[in-house]
């Protein structure tokens, strides 16, 4: 293993640049903590491709520059380590000088670090090693490599790699460990080269061998899958024949002899049709005659209303003509009642005065009574100018200003009311009933504005439903039910709907009793789970759909001729009682009422006489009249049945003969269809191979597929099949079943000759196992005696038990090196067992770190121990340094400035560290310390 001679830093860590001498077999780093130390010990780790220590990296150091570049480069040692050898350390690396220069270049890339490595003969400086090109620079792994086959091995490069107070580390290996790792370093690497070579060479063989195999498996899988593919190929190739002898022969036999067979059906059903279109001409006569009797029977009802229209017209007059004979006399008959009535109080002046008080409080009720019935007229008539022009009924004040509200809050909605139109009005009263809770209920747009409309709601105390669930109502409701005869232009509630859905329409209440559950009657009697009641609305409280207008509208004209018929007999009444009370007053200024009586007695008397005459006159008029009005009625509805009737046959013999004539034309269409479908059916027939029709090929296709549909089926399927399955359609899969077959027997042979080679591989192994187990042997021996005489160097006596070594792999990596310690005769201790005080590990861990590198016949190599004098004590510094400086190997070591001078003894140069001046970029220099004799370094 090769020496370090120099080491020089550029812009590494805070040193500018410097230069160090290594030339010397033990070189102490001292200097007080925090001094750098350990940074120089990193850089040299780092030059070497190793860690640093303390979680740190190249790139902190190079960082803590504040510079595009650093540079670590080191000068080494080259010339043979032995003097009978002529090997150098990098002979590999194809370096023959004595000096060979180490260089690595740590370059910043962005806001990264990257760092390349560089070795070449001779003394190189920085500045002739910037001119070099990339292609002569290394990366970290080709570096380690190189250095590894300079004698920098793995195992060596572990025990740089040691950390600050680690020291001790290599005591805590174990006895396996420690066992790989001697023989990492004094092994013969060229018989482990041959153990390997041969261990590799079976190991290559039996994976051949293994390969083999799986290679014979494969084929032999490979076969059975083109096996597999051969009988899918077979079943693909009987699976197109079937779908071709389908598509070609039976599907089209089958269907022609099924299509014939439905032909001659039809041809029989068209027939049978056209004997039945007999009876309807003979049906359509019937009508006809039917026709002519509806016509005769319109027109005498028509003839019998214009007859019935005059004599009802002649009665009017001629009762009318009564009623104003009898009127004059009805009249004089009243004054005569007045006067008689008056003359009874004349003579009594009290009896007078209460008559004139109590008609002035008749006169009085009377106008009371015409005032009221006047304003509710004049409401009656508001009502009725209110539906001018509309549409739909208006709904109440508190319904239009809370809608108002709704609309200029942005919120869609509408009402019950403007949504439903009932379309039949048998059914109004009952739907107008059931619906009048409803009637105001706001059904939302948008669910969304549900809350901000209950909101409104709220504020405006609207007393009806705000709903935002709502939907259209059903297509398919039950006819029978109420929801059956309205009509809904938008959604309306899902209660709503359902409620009126299960209410069910009855003719009456018997039916209903029957029938059970919840019914309504056309008179809405409606009976639900808590009862029966009638939910009638008086027609002036109408609101759905524009019928409810009229029957608001009649039945406010009708409450406007009761109120004028009431009105009427009030002002009549009035009429009379103020003349009663002006002759009362007249009679209490002295004015005689036998005097008018006793003057038109013969008036009175003659009236009182034709009064009766004239009442029976009238009466027997009116009736006339009445009985005249009541045929009319009766002959304008039969006029209208006669009406209605003559429209229904008209239009039964329009339906007819539009029926008739379309059947005549759907017949001949479907009778043509049949005649062409015939003679194609017969072409198809006639183009088929002969052997295709005959009897026994298609009772066997009928026996086999059953039908055409069937064997359409089972070609569709087949088509299925072949599409969606997963099908080798490639022919020449036979020829390479064939082929596998032979290279299956090809495998089998090439398996047996390398099974025969492993063997004899196996027996190769075995002997180089038998070398490499030798060398073994020796290389512990060595090491025994190389940590028995360090041991007795520290006064240390160690004893190491030489591992059992078997003749196989698995008792080679089970060997252990147990190593003892015996401190001052206290007893043996073992490597890491916890018994060993901190000195007593560091000398431990000393004494196999210097065995490694004792070797007597290739001396050399280096290695860094970061203060091993941490614990020992001046005696043991001695003895230290004294084996240190016996094992002809190179050691840097760092030291505290404090320690004992004893430290400073073995070394041949000394560099001492310190601490970077608070507000300086760099730095103070490393002090040199070099003896004048130094030491011989091999």
């Amino acid at each position: 293993m090769f020496h370090l001679q120099s080491l020089e830093l550029l812009h590494w860590d805070y040193c500018q640049r410097l230069t160090l001498p290594l030339d010397g077999a033990i070189i102490t780093v001292a200097g007080p903590n925090g001094s750098g130390k350990t940074t120089l010990l990193d850089a040299m780790r780092t030059l070497l491709g190793l860690d640093c220590s303390g979680g740190r990296n190249y790139k902190t150091y190079a960082r803590h520059a504040n510079a595009d570049s650093a540079w670590l480069r080191a000068t080494v040692d080259n010339r043979p380590r032995n003097r009978q050898s002529s090997n150098r350390p990098f002979a590999r690396c194809l370096l023959y000088s004595d000096t060979v220069t180490l260089a690595c270049r740590i370059d910043r890339n962005g806001g990264d670090w990257t760092r390349r490595y560089l070795m070449t003969e001779g003394d190189v400086s920085i500045e002739e090693l910037v001119e070099r090109g990339d292609r002569d620079w290394l990366g970290i792994d080709n570096w380690r490599r190189r250095l590894e086959g300079a004698g920098l091995s793995r195992a060596i490069a572990k025990v740089l790699a040691l950390e600050q107070g680690q020291t001790d580390r290599l005591c805590e290996f174990s006895p396996k460990e420690l066992l790989k790792l001697v023989f990492d370093v004094f092994g013969d690497q060229e018989v482990l080269d041959r153990y390997d070579e041969a261990r590799n060479h079976q190991k290559q063989l039996l994976q051949e061998v293994e390969t083999a195999e799986r290679e014979l498996v494969h084929g032999k899988a490979q076969r059975a899958e083109l096996e597999a593919r051969v009988n899918n190929f077979r079943q693909w190739e009987l699976k197109c024949q079937e779908r071709e002898t389908l598509g070609t022969e039976v599907v089209p036999v089958l269907s022609n002899v099924e299509t014939r067979k439905s032909l001659s059906n039809k041809l029989r059903e068209l027939h049978r049709q056209r004997i039945q279109s007999v009876d309807d001409r003979r049906q359509l006569s019937q009508v006809k005659a039917d026709l002519l009797q509806r016509l005769q029977d319109q027109t005498d009802s028509a003839a019998l209303v214009e007859q019935l229209e005059a004599q009802v017209r002649t009665a009017r007059r001629t009762q009318e003509e009564a009623r104003d004979a009898e009127r004059p006399m009805e009249l004089l008959v009243k004054r005569a009642d007045e006067l008689q009535g008056l003359c009874g109080v004349e003579g009594d002046e009290q009896q007078l005065t209460q008559r004139i008080q109590e008609l002035s409080e008749r006169k009085q009720q009377l106008s009371a009574q015409w005032q009221r019935l006047k304003d509710q007229r004049d409401e009656a008539q508001r009502a009725m100018d209110s539906l001018k022009g509309q549409r739909l009924a208006p709904p109440p004040p508190e319904v239009t200003r809370f809608t108002r509200t709704l609309s200029d809050a942005g919120i869609g909605h509408h009402l019950i009311a403007d949504i439903i139109e009932i379309t039949d009005e048998k059914w109004r009263a009952a739907a107008e009933g059931v619906l009048r809770g409803s009637r105001w209920v706001v059904v939302l747009d948008r669910a969304g504005q549900e809350a901000q409309a209950m909101a409104l709601a709220e504020k405006e105390r609207y007393r009806h439903y705000v709903v935002a669930d709502a939907d259209h109502a059903p297509d398919n409701a039950d006819k029978n039910s109420l929801l059956a005869v309205l009509k809904f232009s938008a959604p309306a509630p899902h209660w709503l709907l359902r409620q009126l859905g299960n209410i069910r329409r009855v003719a009456g209440t018997d039916e209903g009793v029957k029938v059970g559950g919840e019914w309504i009657t056309p008179d809405a009697y409606h009976r639900d789970p808590r009862g029966g009641r009638s939910v009638w609305v008086d027609p002036s409280q109408h609101q759905f759909g524009a019928s409810a207008i009229a029957s608001r509208r009649t039945s406010i004209e009708n409450r406007l001729a009761q109120l004028d018929d009431e009105m009427t007999r009030i002002v009549r009444d009035q009429t009379f009682f103020e003349r009663q009370l002006q002759d009362a007053r007249k009679a209490a200024q002295g004015f005689t009422a036998a005097a008018e009586l006793a003057e038109r007695a013969s008036e009175f008397a003659d009236a009182r006489q034709q009064l009766p005459v004239l009442r029976q006159a009238r009466a027997d008029a009116g009736e006339r009249w009445q009985q005249l009005e009541t045929q009319l009625k009766r002959a304008v509805v039969e006029q209208t049945n006669a009406q209605h009737a003559y429209r229904q046959a008209q239009e039964k013999l329009a339906h007819i003969e539009q029926r008739s004539a379309a059947h005549d034309r759907e017949w001949q269409a479907r009778f043509d269809d049949v005649i062409a479908q015939a003679v194609m059916s017969r072409e198809v027939k006639l183009q088929m191979p002969r052997h295709w029709r005959s009897i026994e090929r298609i009772t066997e296709m009928q026996s086999h597929y059953g039908n055409a549909t069937q064997a359409r089926l089972r070609a569709e399927a087949v088509e299925r099949e072949l599409n969606e399955g997963k099908w080798e359609t490639d022919g020449t899969v036979i020829e390479q079943l064939t082929l596998m077959n032979a290279n299956v027997l090809r495998q089998e042979d090439e398996l047996n000759q390398r099974k025969a080679s492993n063997a004899a591989a196996g027996i190769a192994v075995d002997n180089a196992r038998a070398r490499y187990t030798d060398v073994l042997k020796v290389t512990v021996r060595r090491y025994r005696k190389n940590i028995i005489e360090l041991g007795q160097l520290a006064g240390v006596e160690v004893n190491a038990e030489l591992p059992h070594l078997d003749s196989d792999d698995t008792g080679l990596r089970q060997a252990e090196l147990k190593v003892h310690f015996n401190f001052d005769g206290k007893g043996s201790i073992g490597l890491n067992d916890g018994e060993a005080s901190g000195g007593q590990q560091v000398i431990k861990s000393l004494i196999l770190l210097v065995g490694l590198m004792k070797d007597d016949e290739t001396p050399g190599g280096f290695v860094f121990i970061d203060e091993p004098f941490a614990h020992l004590d001046v005696r043991n510094i001695q003895l230290v340094g004294h084996f240190l400086r016996s094992t002809r190997a190179q050691y840097v070591l760092t030291t505290p400035i404090t320690h004992n001078v004893e430290v400073f003894e073995p070394a041949d140069i000394t560099l001492v560290t310190s601490k970077k001046l608070k507000g300086s970029r760099w730095a103070p220099p490393i002090g040199v310390l070099q003896r004048r004799i130094p030491a011989e370094v091999y």
